[in-house]
């Protein structure tokens, strides 16, 4: 079993930035073995994609919201994914969940239900 655990979300002004981390746990993550990927659901509106990155890091995928603005990155010998977020914007206040998939480490996936491990999640509220 997989256990995921977000963390550094909070409050921060319109063009402040903030940087999500999502420690994993439980598991052995070989070379090439997973996908991982960070979602968000704003209030009142559906699950939406956001990043994901290829065990290497050499493939990365943004949705076009974030493009220019969110990096994410991981550190495989700290089991670790990694979000930064600049310049944001009231628009990407939401709860962001980071999510791996072990299914076909060799796609990107945006479907978040091709992901089988989640975090809890965490908040990130952009005041403006």
């Amino acid at each position: 079993q997989v256990q995921l655990v977000e963390s550094g979300g909070g409050l921060v002004q319109a063009g402040g930035s903030l940087r999500l981390s999502c420690v994993a746990s439980g598991r052995t993550f070989g070379t090439n073995s997973n996908v991982m990927g960070w979602f968000r659901r704003a209030p009142g509106k559906e699950r939406e994609f956001v990043a994901a990155i290829s065990w290497s890091g050499g493939a990365i995928r943004y949705a076009d919201s974030a493009k220019g603005r969110l990096t994410i990155s991981r550190d495989n010998a700290k089991n670790t994914v990694y979000l930064q977020m600049n310049s944001l914007k009231p628009e990407d206040t939401a709860v962001y969940y980071c999510a791996t998939t072990f299914r076909n480490p060799g796609i990107l996936e945006t479907n978040w239900g091709q992901y089988e491990h989640w975090g809890q999640g965490t908040q990130v509220t952009v005041s403006s």
